[in-house]
């Protein structure tokens, strides 16, 4: 694996995420909707950086499965939605990559009849993008490698690295 982020310049980005999305949220009603499975890292990380009281839950979407290296269908699973309906949502997800995950997400946060929906990612593949939407907020941009760490996986491994790393030809 070749690290492209750090732990440390995570968190730093993470902090001043949560700073700026307290600023433009303060006396609104905030909901954040984290994404599962990748998204559980920074979702922790980053509700502790947002200085405002919130509401958290969370949505299981998935387009890798296994192995995959691309991406497939999107299924979703809303069991662990909260209502939302009157609120400001953030759903945060751990990257954009061809876009599709976090729109079917939004589509169907949009159905429940919030003030407004917006999405955060720690990763951005500006490059793989296949819609007319961008995050609101991000982290850092990367290029169009496999990534895993820091809530990111291969084959359910890897989700614990506190570092984000491509994964290089041997490691697949």
């Amino acid at each position: 694996m070749k690290r492209l982020i750090e732990a440390a310049d995570i968190q730093s980005k993470v902090s001043e995420l949560g700073r700026r999305i307290a600023d433009e949220y303060r006396g609104r009603p905030l909901t954040v909707i984290g994404v599962l499975t990748g998204g559980v890292v920074l979702v922790s990380d980053l509700i502790r950086s947002i200085d405002l009281p919130l509401r958290v839950g969370m949505i299981h979407a998935s387009s890798y499965r296994g192995k995959a290296t691309s991406p497939g269908d999107i299924t979703l699973d809303v069991e662990l939605l909260p209502d939302i309906r009157d609120r400001h949502v953030l759903v945060v997800d751990d990257i954009f990559d061809t876009g599709r995950t976090l729109a079917a997400v939004i589509d169907h946060i949009r159905t429940a009849n919030p003030c407004s929906v917006r999405g955060a990612v720690l990763l951005w593949k500006e490059r793989r993008r296949e819609i007319d939407w961008e995050p609101h907020y991000f982290g850092f941009k990367i290029p169009d490698v496999f990534v895993v760490g820091y809530g990111l996986d291969y084959n359910d491994e890897h989700r614990s690295l506190p570092y984000v790393a491509a994964l290089e030809e041997g490691d697949f």
